[in-house]
């Protein structure tokens, strides 16, 4: 039996149509979801920052998709297109930039709730399928929200501070170098005088015991880098 859609998903919607974007909101709000209404200006910070379940993008022109590149270098939430372009070599370019579906203008109302549905449903499958039971003491990682959460209780993570936490927990008790954390957390090169992973880090540890996280620390190697250390029983 598939899990059961959330009561009330957090939906992005991204379109320039005011008239389209109203029409959308109205059909989603009424099928139990909420709706966040962005004309693009705003949509990678918001993205960023609403810790939404599905991102509804509409692209405007050959250049859209580069909303869609600096999105999924943030973030793994769900992403429909939607497009007046949708000849085969766009579609191809959308799914390749990493969309989940890709629907043609003009579309109905009505087909768009049915594939926002069926995304939903595949992303509850994932989630219930990969995620493993923790303990009552281990974090789990949720993959999609970009975000970590320790008995029910969510961490609040940035996507920059998820991929250095997963990165550290993925090699645990071992020292990684801040060149590294840079290059694959960060996503950067690494400048001596760049104090970000010490700003992420700091972060990561408030936001870490604030949900009581005991299992593991964040520990400063000086003049190596950074380690999640197993905390002594």
């Amino acid at each position: 039996m598939p899990p059961n859609l959330p009561t009330a998903a957090r939906i992005l919607a991204v379109e320039e149509d005011s008239l389209l974007a109203s029409q959308l909101q109205i059909h989603l709000q009424r099928n139990g979801h909420s709706v966040t209404l962005c004309e693009g200006g705003n949509a990678l910070l918001l993205a960023e920052r609403g810790n939404f379940d599905l991102i509804l993008l509409a692209i405007l022109g050959p250049d859209g998709l580069g909303v869609l590149e600096q999105l999924r270098r943030r973030s793994q939430v769900p992403v429909m297109l939607m497009s007046a372009l949708g000849d085969e070599q766009n579609r191809i370019a959308g799914f390749n930039m990493g969309a989940d579906d890709y629907l043609s203008k003009p579309f109905s109302i009505v087909e768009l709730g049915v594939r926002v549905a069926a995304i939903l449903r595949r992303v509850a499958y994932e989630r219930q399928e990969s995620v493993p039971q923790p303990g009552a003491d281990e974090l789990s990682f949720d993959e999609v929200h970009g975000d970590v959460m320790l008995t029910g209780n969510r961490a609040g993570l940035t996507a920059s501070e998820y991929r250095v936490l997963q990165l550290l927990h993925q090699h645990m008790d071992q020292v990684l170098s801040k060149p590294l954390l840079y290059q694959q957390a960060l996503r950067r090169g690494y400048a001596r005088h760049d104090r970000s992973l010490d700003m992420h880090i700091s972060h990561l540890r408030r936001k870490l015991q604030v949900i009581g996280y005991r299992a593991a620390r964040l520990e400063t190697v000086w003049g190596q880098g950074y380690m999640l250390a197993c905390s002594d029983a």
